[in-house]
């Protein structure tokens, strides 16, 4: 089976494939990463996704958009949104390294088009946002500074269609683009010295480079308790509500998504059948609220598109990565009584999941048998067409794998998963010279949204001798995962390789860059401290 890129330190099997690329490379090369973290970081980041009044900063309120609300503009005049950002990015560089971190391509590239395609329709104008998965069972979801959206794996599984889904991501930018995180905060009283400490945890992390994150997580060791006293108010939830249909509607989602799906959380958190902290426990469902929301719905008159073909494979790969993490129900087993009720996609993705799960087991003989009951619904897709390349690749049949991917890139040539399998499978094959030129075309397109590519580029460019490049890989890697300091470190080796004057300028300017980067958040942190 082909492994894509784990977290930063997640640990990996003695089993691993050749092409496992964190251990070997920094194996080879005796670089020092972060463990991953003792317990749960997300739920601790959760808990510091209020900012402290402590870090709030004079601005002149913005202009607000016509026919919205104005509880978000009170928090804009408050709160700087540049330190919003790089609180926002202190806490995504940490959560990267938690265990629970899905750095799964398909699954981040379908999490985040849909999260794209909600917020161009956001009144005021598009915020940027990312959306992400964590392997949790709860039905969940969060907002994070900066523009960050965290999805527990169970709510994914527990939606019945996309709609559902939809509904409570947009629900989540709408706290983002109506400033509630920060609003949030600013009402907790004695909890916002605690989490002034997470707050300053997760920027002496990233002030210290990869080397220290794992030290930096013991700021967030109160964190879990103080979790469950945040909340939204009651009229924040409403205004997320209108907001987040309006774009729901913009964006041809079905509105009724969000009232189904807030219907049956209220009815699951009334009798204690949600898993671990519910939606409902960070924000707060009343008969009121779901009222509103459904007349709202009603007056829209907007029925969807229903729903993709992604969302089906997305939600059976999840039930799958979220097996073992106190769910009590058996995926293949969910899975297979799903296939047996229905057909065309949903059938196909459900065997989908079957094989994906046995493969994890390492029983390709029954994957196989699995990934040809997909194929016979007739369905194509690009994540059932990486699945057939892992079994193949598992099955020592690198060749046809690699057809497989190369014959899937030009079928669907905007599909990350099927890019990164191709690339890995290059490596595998012992072909880093093809992988090298391949994944510098790759990086040309995706520049900034799948790190993994760098570290990649990385094993192939050492075990080529190219050093400069490994190097200068490696510090894009860091980068990009906001490791800043081991960016500089891996920037400094890279120009040290180089004898050529253009190159070395280049380097220059990107090392001063870097400096600049770092200079700025330690002068936050600061000035946070005094």
């Amino acid at each position: 089976m082909l492994e894509f890129p784990a977290a930063p330190g997640t640990p990996r099997s003695r089993g691993s494939q050749r092409g496992s690329a964190g251990r070997e490379y920094l194996e080879m090369k005796a670089v020092k990463t972060p463990r991953a973290y003792p317990g749960p970081v997300w739920r601790r980041i959760l808990a510091a996704c209020l900012l402290p009044p402590l870090m709030l900063m004079p601005l002149a309120a913005a202009a607000q958009p016509a026919g919205l609300p104005s509880l978000g503009d009170a928090s804009a005049a408050t709160l700087s949104p540049r330190v919003e950002q790089r609180l926002g990015d202190a806490l995504m560089a940490e959560g990267r390294f938690d265990p629970t971190y899905i750095d799964d391509p398909s699954v981040n590239q379908y999490l985040s088009t849909m999260a794209d395609r909600l917020a161009q329709h956001a009144a005021g104008g598009p915020p940027t946002v990312q959306a992400f998965s964590i392997r949790d069972p709860s039905i969940n979801a969060f907002a994070m500074p900066g523009g960050y959206i965290g999805v527990h794996s169970g709510l994914v599984t527990a939606t019945a269609s996309e709609s559902e889904l939809a509904g409570v991501v947009a629900h989540e930018i709408a706290h983002v683009t109506q400033r509630h995180v920060a609003r949030g905060l600013a009402q907790q009283g004695q909890s916002s010295l605690m989490l002034l400490g997470l707050m300053l945890g997760s920027l002496a992390a990233a002030a210290a480079g990869a080397g220290q994150l794992a030290m930096g997580a013991a700021a967030f060791g109160q964190a879990a308790v103080i979790s469950s006293q945040l909340s939204f108010s009651r009229e924040a939830e409403r205004e997320a509500d209108r907001v987040g249909i309006q774009m729901m509607e913009g964006a041809g989602y079905d509105p009724s998504g969000m009232a189904s799906m807030f219907g049956r959380m209220m009815q699951l958190s009334r009798f204690n059948q949600v898993r671990g902290p519910g939606y409902a426990s960070t924000h707060p469902l009343s008969l009121d609220r779901m009222s509103d929301m459904q007349n709202r719905v009603g007056r829209s008159g907007m029925r969807g598109d229903g729903d993709s073909d992604t969302y089906a494979f997305v939600r059976a790969k999840l039930l799958v990565l979220q097996a073992n993490t106190g769910q009590t129900i058996d995926p293949v087993l969910q899975l297979q009584s799903e296939a047996e009720g229905a057909n065309g996609t949903r059938a196909a993705a459900a065997w989908y999941g079957v094989a994906q799960r046995r493969l994890i087991q390492g029983d390709p003989g029954s994957a196989g048998e699995a990934l040809k009951q997909a194929q016979a619904t007739g369905v194509e897709h690009p994540m059932l067409a990486q699945l057939q390349a892992e079994w193949l690749a598992a099955s020592g049949q690198i060749g046809e794998a690699l057809a497989v991917t190369v014959k899937g890139i030009k079928r669907w040539p905007n599909d990350r998963g099927l890019a990164i399998a191709h690339a890995r499978l290059l490596q595998q094959a012992g072909r880093d010279r093809d992988a090298t030129v391949f994944l510098a075309q790759t990086i040309k397109r995706w520049p900034e949204v799948e790190p993994a590519l760098y570290r990649m580029a990385a094993e192939s460019q050492a075990r080529l001798g190219e050093r400069m490049a490994e190097a200068r890989s490696m510090a894009d890697y860091y980068a990009r995962i906001g490791a800043w300091p081991a960016a500089l470190d891996q920037m400094r080796r890279a120009r040290a390789a180089s004898n050529d004057f253009h190159q070395q300028s280049v380097l220059d300017a990107r090392i001063h860059e870097i400096q600049r980067r770092i200079e700025e958040d330690r002068a936050l942190l600061a000035e946070f401290r005094r």
